[in-house]
């Protein structure tokens, strides 16, 4: 059977230098910010009050910019761990079930030690969750191990497992006997509260820790070289004599551990509820997946592509707020964005061309020989 050459052909581009990587995604944003403003323009918006909003939902006063802050933070957090297992190319989906599991370990903690002192309380609670989602991410890594299951497939599926684990706990063990016929889990005790710093929980601390000590993982240590070189090719380092299985599972233990300390952080420094819930993840697992892959795993990067991401979120329940406009619409104002930058985060990477005219001289060529 003849094969048909394909007339688009997609190649891979070479790396780009750090100022021209930063000039083509300035460039995406910028291009972002236009298309989606002639969006707002065209539905009868006005663009100067709507940008207003934008600015004032998240920098107008104080209480603004630490509900920014406080956006922004479980997504940096659950973006870290997402990009350690990306660095290896193990497809960690599951961020946000390792996230809820996380909360839940830490809501065991909090519930069975109420009376521990202070500081022994919150250390055993980040135990717990970075112990219960390391694990959530640890079975993943085992079953591929030991059966080559698909890490993608499995790692969605036991994010449902997860939420329906807490919907478990909340309409049964933990259903909080005051609450006169709602099904909801207590709030944690005070002592299980995250301290503050500068008006906002210290989550913000230990999340800049993080983003220093995973850039120095990834670039001076032995670890971070193994999984790198794991990622490129798993037959090399095996010639090179590593345990890939062992670092397999311990790179993956490490991301998946990283989203449940989000997930801990989240239920004990979560100003207004301090309590566990089926929306405690809030879908920041999955957009993680989207900040780690335009970071381009850099931990550096990640905090800046998670601002932008808090600040979108953020600036949006203001636009909803204050503009009375649809979720709807700000949906689409989101996804706008997301899809410009995504496509030029396609083409920065890739060079796509057209065959036409070789297809061509291939035709003369074949005409010449049979002549």
């Amino acid at each position: 059977m003849k094969k048909r050459e394909s007339i688009i052909h997609i190649s891979k581009r070479p790396p780009l230098s750090n100022w021209k990587m930063a000039t083509y995604y300035g460039l995406a944003i910028l291009c972002a910010v236009l298309i989606s403003s002639l969006f707002v323009i065209l539905t009868g918006t006005d663009i100067v009050k709507f940008y207003q909003f934008v600015i004032d939902g998240s920098f107008k006063s104080d209480l603004s910019m630490r509900g920014l802050v406080r956006n922004i933070l479980p997504l940096l957090i659950t973006s870290l761990g997402v990009a350690v297992a990306f660095k290896m190319k193990f497809w960690n989906i599951g961020a946000e079930g390792q996230l809820i599991m996380g909360a839940v370990g830490a809501t065991f903690v909090a519930f069975t030690f109420p009376n521990l002192p202070h500081g022994l309380l919150i250390l055993l609670m980040a135990l717990a969750g970075i112990l219960a989602g390391g694990i959530w991410g640890l079975l993943v890594a085992f079953f591929n191990c030991k059966f080559g299951t698909n890490e993608t497939l499995l790692t969605l599926m036991l994010n449902y497992v997860a939420l329906y684990i807490v919907q478990w706990l909340r309409d049964g063990p933990w259903r909080d006997p005051a609450a006169k016929g709602f099904q909801k889990i207590p709030s944690l005790p005070k002592n299980a509260w995250l301290d503050q710093v500068g008006g906002i929980d210290i989550t913000w601390i230990i999340a800049l820790g993080l983003v220093v000590l995973l850039f120095v993982y990834f670039k001076y240590t032995k670890q971070g070289y193994e999984i790198s070189v794991v990622g490129d090719s798993k037959g090399t380092a095996h010639y090179a004599g590593m345990n890939v299985n062992g670092i397999v599972m311990r790179t993956v233990f490490i991301s998946a551990a990283i989203c449940g300390l989000a997930g801990m952080l989240h239920v004990s420094g979560d100003a207004t509820t301090h309590q566990l819930t089926m929306g405690v993840a809030n879908g920041v697992g999955f957009t993680a997946i989207i900040v780690a892959w335009l970071a381009k795993l850099n931990p550096f990067g990640v905090l800046v592509v998670s601002f932008f991401f808090g600040l979108l979120e953020k600036s949006s329940g203001a636009i909803e707020s204050g503009l009375h406009l649809s979720k709807a619409f700000t949906d689409v104002y989101q996804g706008i964005i997301l899809f410009v930058i995504l496509g030029f985060d396609f083409f920065i990477r890739y060079r796509v061309s057209l065959r036409l005219g070789s297809k061509k001289k291939n035709k003369e060529l074949k005409g010449e020989a049979e002549q």
